[in-house]
């Protein structure tokens, strides 16, 4: 925890990276992104009245108060500058996660931040709502790409709206599509995002359920799926998905009679494919023994089983 804070800047960024999963040698990126970097610390249980908070509090505050200060594109106001559509695309992105983050802060009262996950809720139940969701990838020249039209959900907005209990009463009925649509299996096909000429990789957006899993029940990228699971814990929808569900039973039959998280020829903590859970998991530093790798997924069961309201019995 005290390497992550002596990383940050003195304007509250880490390496002037705001939604990056790794460091990007190409394009000068030495660190993770702010977002991520942020949630980390509210999971490390960092308290947010610390100066990194503050600091970073700045930044996201005048990201959602729309800002259009070109130094707020960050990894991204290279290439805008050439492709000046890119601007308007990622600046909203960059919304989600800054409204995700604070959310996440304890902050989902705040006025801005229920503006700003009202208007995220509404451009996200407006594609739901129309026929673009039914087919969200279009072909164009030699390439599968987004609907240009479309704006679906993201891994921020699920995350926000989960992290927003008020939200979730206030939207039931944006809730039931939103769970309906992640519960649909995504699409196989690969697909891009183009904006203007510049090509994108679609690292946060969901087009259907994201987990994955092998024919025993595992899932493939553990620690997002446990993440994931988390989330629609959080909204009451859990029972809508039939994988998440799945991973679950599976999950729970690894555990032991203290409902310790036990699988046979556990070698080390799990690693995430695609990253977009490291900033949960795991929290145990250390890994060297048996019950170091053990204790994350079986403290994110017991999350989640407390928030889907199971009972639990705690062993002494």
């Amino acid at each position: 925890m005290v390497r992550l804070l002596k990383r940050q800047g003195d304007d509250g960024v880490w390496a002037g990276n705001i939604l990056g999963l790794a460091p990007a040698k190409s394009q000068g990126i030495k660190d993770v992104g702010t977002v991520s970097q942020y949630r980390r610390l509210l999971e490390l249980g960092v308290p947010t009245d610390e100066r990194a908070f503050r600091l970073t509090d700045r930044v996201f505050y005048r990201i959602l108060s729309r800002d259009e200060d070109p130094g707020l594109l960050f990894e991204y106001g290279k290439a805008a500058k050439t492709t000046p559509e890119l601007a308007y695309w990622t600046r909203e992105l960059i919304r989600e996660g800054a409204t995700a983050a604070l959310a996440q802060a304890g902050q989902a009262e705040d006025p801005r931040i229920r503006g700003s996950a009202h208007r995220i809720a509404t451009r996200v139940s407006q594609f739901l709502r129309s026929e673009v969701a039914d087919r969200p990838i279009v072909r164009k020249a030699n390439r599968s790409i987004l609907d240009p039209e479309a704006w679906p959900p993201t891994v921020f907005s699920t995350a926000m709206i989960a992290l927003m209990p008020n939200l979730q009463r206030e939207r039931a009925g944006f809730v039931e599509r939103l769970a309906a649509f992640l519960s649909k299996p995504a699409s196989k096909r690969s697909f891009v995002i183009q904006i203007g000429r510049k090509i994108l990789k679609p690292t946060f957006h969901l087009l259907g359920d994201p987990l994955q899993l092998d024919s025993a029940g595992n899932a493939k990228d553990l620690p997002f799926a446990l993440h994931w699971i988390e989330l629609l814990a959080r909204m009451g929808v859990l029972q809508s998905s039939p994988t998440a569900q799945r991973i679950l039973a599976r999950l729970i039959k690894d555990c032991d009679d203290q409902g310790v998280w036990s699988p046979k020829n556990l070698r080390g903590v799990p690693r995430s494919p695609s990253k977009l859970a490291d900033f949960a998991f795991p929290l145990e530093i250390e890994s060297k023994t048996v019950e170091q790798r053990q204790s994350d997924v079986t403290f994110r069961l017991a999350l989640i089983a407390k928030l889907a309201g199971w009972r639990l019995d705690y062993i002494a």
